[in-house]
């Protein structure tokens, strides 16, 4: 049998397109606490053309180290959010991972669980890769908890690598072997 690899019960993955996405992912940017928990760097705002200059050469890289994804509703057209594999290592069967749910009203309803099961099965079985990795601030409990649903493992901590409100936090590294997957 047959069946989509990048559909899920709720969701599903589509290819990034810089006309379609380039507005909205600029928007997500603009919710500062979507923007602080994606990355350690400082958040900045992306007009729409930045964002579609940005989003137009990755379309034109031809990158075998790197696949995204931009991940939507099934009954929606609009993208809630991104996923993908980055820094792909063909040889050791590797990639990191990464996930953001910026539609805050998406937050909570088990997308990213999903979205992290449907790349997690496509690296696994599709692509072939032995191990993903990714790393989380711990003050995101709520993304730990969805990683550990699809059976990534923490397997190490930066103590008080990140600083943020007059803070220090722990970053966190996780891993998924292709054997602890849970789909």
């Amino acid at each position: 049998m047959h069946k989509n690899i990048f559909i899920g019960k709720n969701i599903r993955l589509v290819a990034m397109e810089s006309a379609r996405d380039a507005e909205i992912s600029a928007s997500w940017g603009r919710n500062s606490a979507y923007a602080r928990l994606l990355d350690s760097d400082p958040p900045r705002l992306w007009s729409k053309n930045q964002m579609k200059d940005w989003l137009e050469k990755k379309e034109k890289a031809e990158s075998f180290t790197e696949i995204e994804f931009m991940i939507c509703p099934l009954e929606a057209e609009k993208p809630i959010g991104f996923v993908g594999l980055d820094g792909i290592a063909w040889h050791h069967r590797t990639s990191w991972v990464g996930i953001g749910i910026g539609e805050r009203d998406h937050w909570g309803k088990g997308y990213g669980t999903e979205a992290m099961q449907i790349i997690s099965r496509y690296a696994f079985e599709e692509l072939g890769l032995y191990r993903l990795n990714l790393n989380v601030f711990s003050s995101n409990t709520r993304a730990i908890r969805a990683y550990e649903k699809v059976g990534f493992k923490i397997e190490g901590t930066m103590r008080e690598a990140l600083h943020r409100d007059n803070q220090r936090w722990d970053l966190v590294f996780m891993g998924l072997l292709k054997e602890d997957f849970n789909l």
